[in-house]
């Protein structure tokens, strides 16, 4: 596991999803999707290790089947472009999106035993994506744990149409 990333005054001070997913998600999805952008606006420790206190936006998006990281300035200038492989990632956000679809099955039975053991599978690869995420990054940006987590939803999300 990567180490969490100290304290540094470097945020996000907004987070663009490029390839809005917007009618290919389910609610539940979208909700979550949705959670994840309130998360990160409300806090976050997200910073280029070559700008470890400045504040950046953030571009995410799918091109040519490649993750792209387009961190820019707060007037919208690109300091740095990450492409990660979605390699890595594909089977979490496979099994990630079955959970939310048998958490949303679960949900409309009124299951409540199967919610809460969905619930904390999905907590637990949800953790497993952090961490990943914290590990794609290591070297080229200072995250923390919890910024982290909300950023593989957002990987999840623009992966649900690739």
């Amino acid at each position: 596991m990567a180490e969490p990333a100290t304290k540094t005054a470097g945020r996000l001070i907004r987070v663009v999803l490029a390839d809005d997913p917007s009618g290919s998600l389910t609610p539940m999805q979208e909700a979550d999707r949705n959670q994840a952008i309130a998360d990160l606006a409300a806090d976050n420790n997200f910073a280029l290790t070559t700008h470890p206190d400045r504040q950046t936006i953030l571009h995410l998006s799918v091109q040519d089947g490649r993750l792209v990281f387009d961190i820019r300035t707060e007037t919208d200038e690109t300091l740095q472009t990450l492409v990660l492989a979605p390699g890595p990632f594909r089977s979490m956000i496979r099994d990630y999106q079955m959970l939310l679809d048998s958490y949303a099955a679960a949900v409309a039975e009124g299951r409540e035993a199967r919610i809460q053991a969905i619930d904390m599978g999905r907590r637990g690869l949800h953790n497993e994506g952090a961490e990943l995420v914290m590990a794609r990054l290591d070297g080229k940006v200072l995250l923390d744990f919890d910024t982290a987590r909300r950023i593989f939803t957002l990987i999840c999300a623009l992966h649900r149409r690739v």
